[in-house]
Parts: C-alpha cells; structure tokens; sequence
C-alpha cells in the first residue's frame, strides 16, 4: 500500500489537476482554515508545479470565528469586509480558479445564539453576491475538499481510542471516497465522471415534468416539479474558457434544479445537517405549491428556523439531486457530519438559490427571466439529505406515463 505521503501528494494532485483543473499560466485563489496548513502548502506547490502563475490563501481560524460570535459588540456582527469581494470579483475575472479546503468542527458553534449566528452569515452572504454569480453560472472553476480535524473525526470515530487514531481513520475514509487509493486516481475519476455523465444523458432524454419520492420507512412523500427546459448535471462541468473541472470532491451526485412552484409534500432527513457550526438532526419539512410551510427537528431547530428564514428565497428549493444509497461513501455505513461527504450518500434536497446552468439558456439570464422560468433566487444554498434503502422515485413524464427512476434507494435504469 502507498505511504500515507504518497496519498496525501495525490490527494493535492487530484484538487488541483481534477478539482480545478488548473491551467498553465492560470491563478489560483484558495480559501480554508489554518487548521489545514499542511494541506494547503501540498496543494499549492502542486499547482505550481502543473503552471499556475500565481497561488493566494485565504485564512480564517476557526477558534476566532466562535470568538467574534461571542465577544463581537452588535453592530460589528454585520460587518463583511468588501476588499475580501473586490479581490475575488478580480481574480474571478482575471480566469482564477477558487478551491475550497475546509477543516471543520461540526460542533463549533454549540452553544451560540442562533440569532448572532444568522447576524453574521446573511451580511456575507449579501455581500458576496458579486462574486458568487461567477461560480454560480461556472464562468470559472471551483472545486471543494475537505480534511479532517481532530473535533471532526472524533464526531466521525467516537470509539477509537485516541485523537491520532480517529483522524487516522477519518483520512483513510477520505482517501477512499475521493478515489486516492485506486491504481490511478486521475484516470478512476475520469472514467466515474463519465458514468455520472451517462445516468444524467439518461433522464435529459425523458423530460420528466416532475418526481414522485416515496418512503414508507422514513415517512418521505412529496412531487417535485420539473422547469421546461431543464437540465440534469453531473460531476463534471465547464468553465468560461471550456476547460473541465469537478465542483466537489467527492461526488456521486446527478443533479437538476426544481421549479420552485411546484413542490408539494413532507420529506424526512436521512442524515445530520452541519450547518453553521451546528447540527440539525430528525427533522422534517413540508412544502405546499413550493414554498416551506411547516418544519421540526428534535436537534437544531433553532438552527434549521435560521436557515429557512434567512430571506425570501429560503423558503423553496433550488436543487434536486439523485445519489443511489449503494455508492462508495453510503457503502461505508458512516455518517460524517460534513455534507460535503453526507450529501454523496443519499439522495438529497438544497434549500435556496437554484444553478441558472441547469436550465436551457439559463447562464447569462437576469434573475427575473430566471424566476419566470421558476428557478429560485436567494442568499443561501444548503443541502440536506432524504435518501435511504427503501425510497422509490418515479419520474412522470409530459404525457402523463410514469416510470420507475430509483428502485429501493438505487438506480432503476
């Protein structure tokens, strides 16, 4: 088996060469925690090795993030530097690539009141809407990884032993769901991204108006509506200039964008929601023509009330994704607390804005030709996990006839 250094050089060769597929002579914008560093200085020596021209980090500290949600004064919550969205607007246009590496805590925020919390994210989320609309619409490449912390594996490994041995186990779970320990990790994701590719060629031919997502285990029963003119993505996308890249590492995922009018039912969670550095677990919520009308957790309601109402937008969905619950991170039996990962094993949901590419001619229409297509609009976009053994999922089709898309939590076709 290869050292740990071997995999964790691959690792960083894979964000950068499949994640954002950096191009010679193309910068690169990084934004993680300190708690990653030693990452971080893999990922950027490789992207320098592969031509990048210029490499920026991005640090927070995750211990100052609950510092400032606990001693700031009331009005310095709301405060969201506009150098940080000018720069990227920048490099955005300049043809940078941005590469998420996150090292959370799923827990760190226990404990704060959820409307400080909230104070905080809807001024970022506010004030980064220039900058979002460029990966929004995939004018440029952007990709997610993630790597452990030892709050985090202990979240993920509660019976180990040691902090060693859970963060151990947590990279070892990682190296198998991004594909790092096959024989040659670029080409096993090639050949992945395009069987995702041929399931999402597959439901563009049929033309679903809308799914039927039943569950009598979980409780899950609800019809979501199909936009004319919809798209299904998989993992790999374009960007402005046509080069590929992978938005999440790792993914499972065949995805589309609902019409934001037409949901109508009560979905059950599969899985815990991390969000916001707390998590949201056993909940349910009930959409009527579209829009949330009831919802409960037994954990995190507070949490879940914050990310419902976070605006108008909120209260719909914008995306819809099919994840069969045999896949390589299902397959595990864990649940990760990090969505990045969790979303990857189930089908799954995304409260807030919808993708304008998962609709024909989406990319470069206003929000308001958008909406009237029924494509949602709103600060926040967060998914949350349905799947499980039992869901079946129909796909209805324009003239009426109904057919079968998932079958016991897996693929019908």
């Amino acid at each position: 088996m290869n050292s740990f250094g071997h995999r964790l050089e691959q690792y960083a060769a894979l964000a950068v060469e499949v994640g954002v597929n950096i191009q010679p002579g193309q910068k690169l914008c990084i934004m993680t925690q300190v708690e990653a560093a030693p990452f971080v200085r893999l990922v950027v020596k490789h992207a320098y090795e592969v031509g990048a021209s210029y490499v920026h980090v991005e640090w927070t500290d995750e211990q100052i993030v609950r510092t400032r949600l606990e001693k700031s004064p009331d009005e310095g919550l709301t405060f969201y530097p506009e150098w940080i969205v000018d720069g990227r607007v920048k490099l955005a246009e300049e043809g940078a690539a941005f590469l998420w590496i996150t090292a959370d805590n799923p827990d760190l925020l226990n404990g704060i009141d959820a409307s400080r919390i909230s104070a905080v994210t809807k001024p970022a989320q506010t004030a980064l809407q220039p900058f979002r609309k460029y990966t929004l619409s995939n004018d440029c490449a952007w990709s997610i990884v993630a790597v452990p912390t030892p709050e985090w594996a202990a979240k993920v490994f509660p019976d180990l032993a040691s902090s060693g041995e859970q963060v151990g186990a947590l990279w070892e779970a990682i190296f198998a769901a991004t594909r790092v320990d096959a024989d040659h990790p670029i080409a096993s994701w090639r050949e992945h991204a395009e069987g995702l590719h041929s399931k999402a060629e597959r439901l563009n031919e049929r033309r679903y108006k809308e799914l039927r997502y039943r569950s009598a285990a979980s409780g899950t029963d609800v019809t979501i509506g199909l936009p004319d003119g919809h798209i299904w993505v998989s993992a790999g996308a374009k960007n402005k200039q046509g080069s590929v890249f992978i938005p999440n590492m790792p993914t499972e995922e065949v995805f589309t964008s609902p019409h934001k009018d037409t949901i109508n039912g009560t979905v059950y969670s599969s899985k815990p929601l991390s969000y916001n550095g707390n998590l949201i677990d056993k909940f349910s919520i009930t959409f009527t023509n579209g829009r949330i009308t009831a919802y409960q957790a037994e954990q995190g309601y507070d949490a879940l009330k914050g990310l419902v109402e976070t605006d108008e937008g909120s209260h719909f969905l914008g995306e819809i994704a099919l994840v069969p619950f045999h896949s390589p991170i299902s397959d595990t039996n864990l649940t990760f607390y990090n969505t990045l990962f969790d979303e990857n094993a189930a089908c799954h949901l995304a409260i807030g804005f919808a993708f304008p590419f998962c609709i024909e001619g989406g990319n470069g229409q206003s929000k308001e030709e958008l909406a009237g297509r029924g494509l949602n609009n709103s600060l926040t976009h967060v998914d949350f996990m349905i799947g499980n053994a039992d869901l079946d999922i129909d796909g209805v089709r324009q003239d009426g006839s109904v057919e079968p898309v998932f079958r016991g939590g897996n693929w019908a076709f």
